[in-house]
């Protein structure tokens, strides 16, 4: 097993048994994966002592894994348990992302489809700050979220995410941080990084979950808690519109988990009290969560 020389942050993955530390080379020009793109991952965090649902994210690699025709190769058992025997290899100053992956090495009838008996494993841990809550800025990209007919939507696959790579750089050549991606309909999706929220009036609406993103488990935490704390929080179609008319419009992903967002298009925004609060039960929850 070689290492990759690298000047990323600190970075430790288990492969083939055994941890190693750096950026592991893993891939071949052979492998069906770097051919083709038959990878899936999930995204946990680490951070302040606690990693919350870390059990969810262990169990929906496997879905994903099954969704893109891959033979998960780990229980979600193994995964949980290997991430918290990994975590130990670091500091615990800075926030570490937790990447749990599958991939196929060989491809089946014609080289096209993945080959499920050669489906790999690998978790990647690595240091990786989290951004503050000054939060962010937001345009509306020229680029649409696909549906199940025309890519693997009901995965967290890697071959979804250069469309969402581009709809950044085109809002960032514009001087906007992120951008709010729609689906085929016009209706907005999410950001092209993470799920998105509007406060109109004290009501919480988020788009619903129609198969053409990810609805994520930071997501579905914070409905929840903002649900047990009595705020109403609706999942429907919502208009780009709606959006720029907002009281308030936060996101929830993985990477940071609750941020504001400041500025959508031309229109100025302030950290409103729903995001602070959901970010507030977010952080009471995740510290509730039992560290293994």
């Amino acid at each position: 097993m070689t290492l990759a020389a690298s000047a990323q942050s600190k970075t430790w993955t288990y492969v083939d048994g055994d941890w190693y530390e750096g950026n592991v080379a893993i891939l071949g020009p052979r492998s069906h994966s770097m051919w083709l793109g038959s990878s899936v991952f999930d995204g946990a965090r680490w951070f302040e002592g606690v990693a919350p649902d870390l059990d969810l994210h262990s169990r929906r690699v496997n879905t994903s894994a099954i969704a893109m025709g891959l033979k998960p190769t780990m229980s979600s058992e193994d995964i949980f348990g290997l991430t918290w025997d990994g975590l130990k290899r670091f500091d615990g100053n800075t926030a570490v992302y937790i990447r749990p992956m599958y991939w196929a090495e060989h491809g089946g009838y014609m080289g096209v489809p993945a080959e499920p008996s050669s489906t790999r494993f690998c978790l990647c841990l690595y240091e990786s700050p989290m951004i503050g809550s000054t939060g962010f800025s937001l345009t509306v990209s020229p680029f649409r979220r696909p549906t199940l007919e025309t890519m693997p939507t009901n995965a967290k696959a890697g071959c979804l995410y250069p469309n969402n790579g581009r709809a950044i750089m085109e809002a960032r050549m514009r001087g906007f941080d992120n951008a709010l991606v729609l689906d085929m309909l016009g209706n907005v999706a999410e950001t092209a990084s993470s799920n998105v929220f509007l406060v109109r009036d004290g009501q919480v609406v988020t788009p619903a979950a129609n198969g053409t993103f990810l609805a994520g488990i930071t997501r579905a935490r914070t409905i929840q808690l903002l649900r047990d704390e009595g705020i109403e929080v609706v999942e429907r179609a919502v208009s780009v519109r709606e959006f720029k008319e907002a009281d308030e419009v936060f996101s929830t992903g993985n990477h940071s988990k609750v941020v504001p967002v400041i500025r959508i298009e031309d229109r100025n925004l302030q950290p409103g009290p729903v995001m602070k609060k959901a970010r507030e039960l977010y952080w009471g929850f995740a510290h509730s969560t039992p560290s293994a």
